[in-house]
């Protein structure tokens, strides 16, 4: 059975374009193995954290969804929780009727 989770989680604001992508990619193939689909990536760029985390004050915004069994959650968050490039991750499980996708207009 697989249910539907939406991940977010900050990238530390000092890695260059290629090493976020490269840690998308790792966080993203993470999932596949462990059976997750239908990922859906937006890069929410770079913002202002409401207060000082690891003495970073800015961070690469990064959220997920995906359908994926409840087992695959446990491995990347231990994934996200030893890396360096991670600084905090969230992931919610959505409720069915939120489970369809919502276009959301990037802010410019």
């Amino acid at each position: 059975m697989t249910t539907v989770y939406e991940t977010m989680y900050i990238l530390r604001p000092d890695l260059g374009d290629e090493q976020v992508e490269q840690a998308v990619a790792k966080y993203q193939n993470l999932l596949r193995e462990q059976g997750g689909e239908d990922i859906q990536i937006q890069n929410r760029g770079k913002r202002r954290l409401a207060y000082e985390i690891k003495k970073q004050r800015d961070g690469v915004y990064i959220q997920m969804n995906y359908t994926a069994p409840p087992t695959a959650i446990a491995p990347m968050e231990r994934a996200m929780r030893l890396s360096e490039e991670v600084i905090r991750y969230l992931t919610i499980k959505q409720e069915a009727e939120d489970a369809k996708p919502v276009e959301v207009a990037a802010a410019v």
